[in-house]
């Protein structure tokens, strides 16, 4: 059964995208399909995900005092990966009809942090490339409490912390790729989530 973005949701999506460039939504996708997502990445083994770089094209290096995630792309030609997709190319589509974005594609990975993990502040999108438009990252972590730690922390461009999101089950945050610096805190314990980018050009996996 395909599952549908209400046209509701998606009107307060594009209105808090306008009013202050980012929303959090604690229950976009429905439990059944993060279910089957938390029991695909449960079930891959940690070396059958990549170190994860940082940079782009020919300056992309691996730096783990700045990030030391593991990830691995989602594909569209396999469940449950598919149903993700599928729910954010209703979100491209109806932010498209809304705001007039020109959202092109969207790319999107598995992101594991194993305990003493993070992600170190940085923007997903440097101001004027016009590639990453909008970020989003959804959270695959039953039974988190506050002292597991790793919270996505989102900055504004005066670099005053303006939310503090704890990497819950179902938890989902989207928002302008190039104005909001980010962070991922150190996590005590393994971690899951899905990162993914909007973007306006054809570019594949960061290129």
């Amino acid at each position: 059964m395909v599952s549908q973005l209400s046209e509701s949701v998606l009107d307060v999506i594009a209105d808090a995208l306008v009013d202050k460039g980012y929303i959090f939504l604690p229950e976009l996708v429905p439990a059944h399909i993060s279910q089957v997502l938390l029991e695909k990445v449960q079930a891959t083994e940690i070396h059958e995900l990549k170190a994860a770089s940082i940079g782009r094209g020919a300056e992309q290096q691996l730096n783990p005092d700045i990030r030391r995630d593991r990830i691995q792309w989602l594909d569209e030609q396999h469940e449950p990966d598919s149903l993700y997709l599928d729910l954010m190319m209703q979100l491209k589509e109806g932010l498209n009809r809304r705001l007039f974005m020109g959202l092109f594609d969207y790319e999107s990975h598995y992101a594991v942090y194993q305990p003493g993990a993070f992600y170190k502040k940085h923007v997903d999108a440097l101001k004027g490339s016009q590639n990453r438009i909008l970020t989003t990252v959804f959270f695959l972590n039953p039974d988190w409490i506050p002292e597991h730690c790793g919270e996505l922390v989102i900055f504004d461009e005066d670099d005053n912390e303006i939310e503090h999101i704890a990497p819950k089950m179902g938890h989902f945050v989207i928002f302008l790729s190039e104005r909001f610096p980010h962070e991922v805190t150190k996590t005590l314990a393994k971690r899951n989530s899905i990162a993914g980018w909007f973007r306006v050009s054809n570019s594949v996996h960061g290129f």
